[in-house]
């Protein structure tokens, strides 16, 4: 345990009460649904506003609504800053990204009740919209709190469960579009000492390895097509020869075969690859068991920690749909690309939260990150970032995310060890 303030520990019996508030007023029935800039979500963070004040921190929000609660430190500037979100995908789990927001809060309300003032002004930051499956965006709060965000998203980006522009849905929310347009920027990196994400495994490696946290030692860029279709032509499944068919269908089969040899092909080179597609459909309304299909739509995710491997894959697979067109007679609309790039944590905070799991007696391993964080806006704008695992049974986006408390806290105690002691 920390033995320099021997009397702070996290509070962990308030993020446990706050989980379950969240989970009782954040419930869809099935799972847990917190809309980006929608109820669920606002709920959220007017709870940890509420506790911010309780505790006596200071409470401040920028032009996107994020939320930053700070317990004073002793030395101003170069902030520590703990933030993760706390909006959820539709129907998904408790814990995705609100244990990492939780577990700052926790370390903060024990450090206040303790009365011990950190060496630096610590923050917590709840970070709005880093769910990219409500706006077609990525990591939207993070970037907004850089200025980053563009004003043709502000306007064009629509929220995918009510069509509301982004900038509308930010200023419904309270937050000032008009500062987002012009570039301002809430958070000025030199004043950023550290930056740490705590969060939920989202795959199953900490439980295999019997671990209860893990460090990040880099979080993988995408690209994406999310509407992705293939177009041929319907026609009769018993009349129409196999050369005169254009089966889109078939095609697409082939393109997801041709990818799946391109991921094999990066595996044996020892390349980092995932390739996905996550959604594979004909039309309800035209399609039938006697028709050869006409249509097909289809989504493309293809993740790398290299910004080179990625262009590679998205060369190959412009080639690949270039000639599976010919081949198969039919036309791939891809559709727009999205994506985020690759980013690595900072190797001294890596080396100092491998010593805080040491001295705080907590098992670890080091490990990649195959889902994207806002840690990696933060690691991009040259602030020295790490990412903090806690273990998580049944993967995530899913409403049977299980994080045992007791993991939770070894990584509480892990974080607060790196507050009272950052690296320098």
């Amino acid at each position: 345990m920390i033995t320099s303030n021997a009397r702070a520990e996290p509070d962990i019996d308030l993020a446990g009460s706050l989980f379950c508030e969240l989970a009782l007023r954040t419930g869809d029935g099935d799972g847990i649904t917190r809309i980006s800039f929608g109820e669920g979500e606002q709920f959220a963070h007017d709870l940890l506003r509420r506790e911010g004040g309780r505790l006596g921190l200071r409470v401040e929000s920028d032009a996107a609504c994020n939320l930053y609660l700070t317990l004073e430190g002793r030395t101003p500037g170069h902030r520590v800053i703990i933030g993760s979100h706390l909006d959820s995908v539709p129907h998904g789990g408790n814990f995705d990204g609100a244990a990492g927001v939780l577990c700052g809060l926790s370390v903060l309300s024990g450090l206040a009740r303790a009365g011990v003032q950190p060496p630096r002004d610590i923050s917590v930051m709840a970070i709005r919209a880093e769910e990219s499956t409500w706006f077609a965006a990525s990591y939207i709060g993070s970037r907004a709190a850089f200025g980053q965000l563009e004003s043709r998203e502000l306007n064009e980006v629509r929220r995918a469960s009510d069509g509301l522009p982004l900038g509308a849905a930010i200023t419904a929310a309270g937050g000032h579009v008009e500062q987002l347009h012009a570039g301002e920027a809430q958070i000025d990196p030199a004043e950023v000492g550290l930056f740490i994400e705590p969060h939920i495994e989202q795959g199953p490696c900490l439980v295999t390895e019997n671990k209860p946290v893990g460090i990040v030692t880099g979080i993988r860029g995408s690209f994406r097509y999310r509407s992705a279709s293939c177009t041929g032509s319907y026609a009769h499944s018993g009349a129409t020869p196999r050369h005169l068919r254009h089966d889109a269908v078939r095609a697409t089969a082939a393109l997801v075969t041709e990818m799946d040899e391109v991921w094999d092909e990066a595996e044996l080179n020892g390349d980092d690859l995932a390739i996905t597609f996550g959604k594979l459909a004909t039309d309800p309304g035209e399609h039938a068991f006697s028709k050869v299909a006409g249509r097909a739509d289809f989504s493309l995710d293809v993740r790398s920690q290299s910004s080179a491997r990625l262009e590679q894959v998205a060369s190959e697979l412009s080639g690949l749909v270039e000639r599976l067109s010919r081949q198969y007679s039919v036309r791939f609309d891809l559709g727009p690309r999205t994506g985020t790039f690759p980013a690595l944590m900072d190797r001294g905070v890596v080396a100092a939260l491998e010593t805080a799991c040491s001295v705080e007696g907590v098992p670890a391993i080091t490990m990649p990150s195959g889902a994207g964080h806002d840690a990696a806006v933060f690691a991009g704008m040259g602030i020295p970032t790490g990412m903090l695992f806690i273990r998580n049974e049944n993967g995530s986006h899913n409403p049977d995310e299980s994080m045992d408390i007791e993991d939770f806290a070894a990584a509480a105690r892990v974080l607060m060890r790196i507050c009272l002691e950052p690296p320098q």
